[in-house]
């Protein structure tokens, strides 16, 4: 503390020597002064009232210029293709030749055609590479702190709109440009909005001023605090969806995705590091580094640092630099420091980083890039024509198969394959498949295809998607990676899937239209009971409905039959007897909510079951209404609150209460909420803590400790999810009795003699970097209701826990060392020490528990295998 206030001191005393006058403009960083612009379009300083640079610009704001342009220029055109969460409306501009723009529905059919090799003769083929204008697409401002981007897409895009040389004329017939002039818009404006708000009259250049320390969650993510640049694939939210249905529409041969890393660094750009998708054909490398060679080089005219190649891998192909190399184009990735930089920082070398030389940087490696572009035309055209070959394939595999099981997510992955343009087939006529690779076992087998079931050939120009997203296992050539190590979308949704090298002769009919789930009541007006069963994918929501219409619900224990038909365990049961204060809408209701969620309900004229227990049985238990909280703020990941945010408020439609860390009262009883109205931690049924790991100690010291044993012992319900699940074990609290796995420390005489350069690499071979093991579920434990027996669970390794008699494993690894990494990467050493033990588990206190669930049971929203788990942990646990 000391120290650290020392240093503020001495910053203070440096800096009150050296006051000087803040240039926001320098004048190094003028955009092409030597331009000639058409006077009768106003340049973005003209129509803003501002020099860029000088403010953030309001999303409104920018909007405003885009369609300004548009209206001005016969080069621009706009096109809105969606909306946010905050109905924030979403934009790109097409900027060409105003011949090109005149043809433009001509010249995207041409460049479909080309895309598709396998209708388009090879002279045609050529006819359309050498005349059709490269398609050049740029996404800015994905990250909504990263403000920088949509600043620079309104000088890129008065550029090209208004400059008058004939240099420019010549790339405008080229090119074709298409810029997203900002993904997220809601974060952005969180951001701006907060940053106009607290901005001095004198620019704060001290990394220690308020302006450079925006609040949780900051302005990074969008409405419910995801990171929209790993959801390109998944399309889990509407500026995803939004964008890569728009994207598909022009399948361009270039794309760049605008970024800033933390003000401190120097710019990126490409070529990055490994690993690499080895499936991209051989020439990517090359071509990027076309490009990247072009920033360069005008970054060493206006002698701008840079680097390349040691950081940035593009493997995980949901991002937007490597999403476009999976659709058969050149992905790319720019990245300019500036993070938290406000309009003006000081780096860590003393110079002064502002955000006029942040919007000249990527106005630079823009206008290179498109100039790049459309100079080696051709290039660009031949590789995204060769890339959608699929006889180029370096995979082996010529299908996937995805039997229609019963799994509540198939429909979501055949809806997401669909959504990206891929050509899925339904088998009509069962036939036999020999040698199938089984996912889950890894064994050749002989298959029988059944009606129903969907098949996905990779003999279609998206075959590098479906290689890169479908495929059980990618090649890995370094275990040091910028993000997670599988995504194997069978795995991830926990699906039943077959992958083959034969080519397939079945009959089958295309899927043209995406799955859609709708609801019914079956035996509308029973007299007895109504009943949803757990395992369809919204009963969760219904349940929500139920309580809001104040109907007494319960859930059973254990599964039941009747006449032919199984209810699984965890099935809402709704007694008639027992709601009679509803009788006069019992059918209008159990119909609205079919309807309304999507599920289907099963009404009964008896209570007494043909096989399992009566639905009246004492383990058909009473479902109370919850009343559940989340602590949310630092230090939690803004992430998994996202997750969990989403899970309830989007999906199943409970209230949750976001509760901030800094109103937790530090009294003898935890009290949580406004600071004008706190509310007593015992008004909640539920509490949830999105990790927090060992800073957990700063909130709940001796005194809170008491108050959330007291309030366990009396029924509370604690989730403690990653990290948090550690500070209740191993005797850090007195109320907890689960232990969780011990890391033997590395003492070997290699690690005592390692090199500073070989760290990194020694290190990061020892981590598990997002990878899925083999799991199997107690799926009699209420905890996994509606959850397949085997699982893939998502690991980053965690603080497992040792499985114990006092402790209910809901779930466990396998126990075989050799069986257990079903996808990614893991050391043998990791391997060994995971068999066997639970990433689930509940422990009772008292009348209450505390939910352990180390792996994040809903990464990103695409990892929906265990996510029932959360919500049977929030809803279905208090009860049981």
């Amino acid at each position: 503390m000391y120290k650290a206030l020392s240093a503020i001191i001495a910053t203070f005393l440096f800096s009150s020597l050296a006051i000087a006058q803040v240039d926001l403009l320098p004048e190094r960083f003028v955009f092409e002064p030597e331009l000639s612009y058409a006077s009768d379009i106003h340049s973005p300083a003209e129509y803003l009232g501002y020099e860029l640079g000088e403010s953030f610009t309001l999303y409104a704001n920018a909007v405003s210029y885009f369609q300004y342009l548009a209206e001005q220029s016969d080069r621009v055109m706009i096109n809105e293709y969606g909306e946010t969460y905050e109905g924030r409306k979403l934009y790109n501009l097409v900027i060409s030749h105003p011949d090109n723009l005149a043809k433009i529905e001509d010249l995207k059919a041409a460049n479909l055609r080309l895309g598709d090799p396998r209708n388009i003769s090879t002279s045609d083929a050529q006819e359309i590479i050498d005349t059709k204008p490269v398609f050049v697409s740029y996404s800015y401002n994905i990250h909504g702190n990263e403000a920088s981007g949509t600043e620079a897409a309104l000088q890129v895009s008065y550029r090209y709109a208004a400059a008058q040389d004939a240099a420019t004329l010549d790339v405008l017939r080229d090119a074709v440009m298409i810029f997203y002039i900002c993904i997220n818009p809601d974060g952005r404006d969180r951001y701006v909005y907060w940053y106009e708000g607290m901005k001095r009259a004198m620019p704060a250049s001290s990394p220690r001023d308020l302006d450079h320390y925006a609040p949780w969650p900051n302005g990074r993510t969008n409405h419910y605090w995801f990171d929209l640049n790993r959801d390109w694939i998944w399309g889990v939210h509407p500026e995803s969806r939004g964008h890569t249905g728009e994207y598909i529409k022009w399948m361009p041969q270039v794309h760049t995705d605008y970024h800033e890393q933390g003000y401190n660094a120097n710019y990126f750009t490409v070529p990055g590091t490994t690993p690499r998708n080895l499936l991209l054909p051989d020439a990517y490398e090359q071509l990027a580094d076309t490009i990247g060679k072009a920033n360069i080089a005008a970054f060493d005219q206006h002698r701008v640092n840079y680097f390349t190649r040691e950081a940035f891998d593009f493997f995980y192909p949901g991002y937007g630099s490597s999403y476009p190399s999976v659709m058969n184009a050149i992905g790319m990735l720019t990245e300019q420091g500036g993070i938290s930089g406000g309009r003006i920082i000081q780096t860590d070398d003393g110079q002064d980083l502002t955000l006029r030389q942040r919007i000249f940087d990527h106005y630079t490696t823009s206008v290179a890039t498109i100039e790049k572009a459309a100079e080696q035309k051709e290039l660009f055209n031949r590789y995204y024509y060769e890339a959608s070959n699929p006889k180029n394939s370096k995979s082996k595999t010529k299908a996937y198969i995805l039997p229609d099981d019963g799994n509540i997510y198939l429909s979501e992955v055949i809806n997401i394959l669909l959504r990206q343009g891929i050509e899925v087939q339904k088998v009509k006529n069962s036939k036999a498949i020999s040698g199938a690779t089984d996912y889950r076992s890894g064994q050749r087998m002989s298959l029988s295809a059944k009606s129903g079931d969907y098949i996905i050939s990779t003999d279609q120009p998206k075959h590098l998607f479906i290689n890169s997203v479908l495929s059980k296992q990618m090649t890995i050539e370094d275990s040091v990676m910028y993000d997670m190590a599988t995504w194997s979308a069978p795995i991830a949704y926990n699906l039943s899937a077959y992958s083959t090298e034969s080519s397939l002769s079945i009959d089958t009919e295309p899927v043209t239209e995406p799955i859609s789930l709708s609801g019914q009541v079956v035996n509308s007006g029973a007299q007895y009971a109504y009943i949803i069963d757990w395992k369809q994918r919204y009963a969760p929501r219904a349940l929500v409905k139920l309580w809001e219409k104040g109907y007494r619900v319960r859930a059973a224990e254990e599964a039941f039959s009747l006449s032919g038909q199984r209810f699984s365990p965890g099935s809402l049961i709704v007694l008639l007897g027992r709601n009679w204060e509803h009788q006069k809408t019992w059918h209008e209701d159990m119909a609205e909510i079919a309807d309304a969620t999507a599920v289907t309900i099963v009404g009964l004229e008896t209570g007494r079951m043909d096989a399992g227990n009566d639905l009246a049985s004492r383990k058909s238990h009473p479902l109370k209404p919850v009343k559940a909280a989340m602590l949310v703020e630092q230090p939690f990941s803004t992430y998994t609150c996202g997750q969990i945010y989403y899970l309830f408020d989007q999906e199943t439609q409970l209230p949750v209460d976001r509760v901030r860390t800094s109103m937790l009262e530090q009294t003898a009883i935890p009290k949580l909420g406004s600071r004008y109205g706190y509310a007593d931690l015992k008004d909640y049924d539920v509490l949830i803590l999105p990790g927090g790991g060992r800073h957990l100690s700063k909130l709940f010291g001796e005194e809170q400790l008491k108050a959330l044993e007291q309030w366990l012992r009396e029924g509370g319900t604690l989730v403690a999810t990653e990290s948090a699940s550690s500070f209740f074990t191993d005797g850090k609290v007195p109320f907890a009795k689960a232990k969780t796995i011990k890391t033997p420390k590395d003492s070997s005489e290699q690690v005592k003699y390692l090199n500073y350069a070989e760290r990194t690499d020694y290190f990061g071979k020892k981590r598990i970097p997002g990878s899925a093991l083999h799991a199997e579920v107690d799926v009699t434990h209420p905890l996994a209701f509606g959850v397949e027996e085997s699982l893939y669970s998502l690991s980053f390794k965690g603080a497992v826990l040792e499985p114990a008699a006092g402790l209910e494993s809901v779930v466990h690894y396998a126990k075989d060392p050799q069986q257990l990494l079903a996808s990614g990467y893991s050391n043998e050493e990791n391997l060994e020490l995971l068999a066997g033990k639970s990433p689930a588990a509940v422990e009772r206190v008292g009348s209450g528990q505390i939910v352990h669930l180390v792996d994040n049971t809903q990464y990103r929203m695409f990892w929906r295998g265990p996510s029932r788990m959360m919500q049977n942990a929030v809803m279905l646990i208090p009860s049981f």
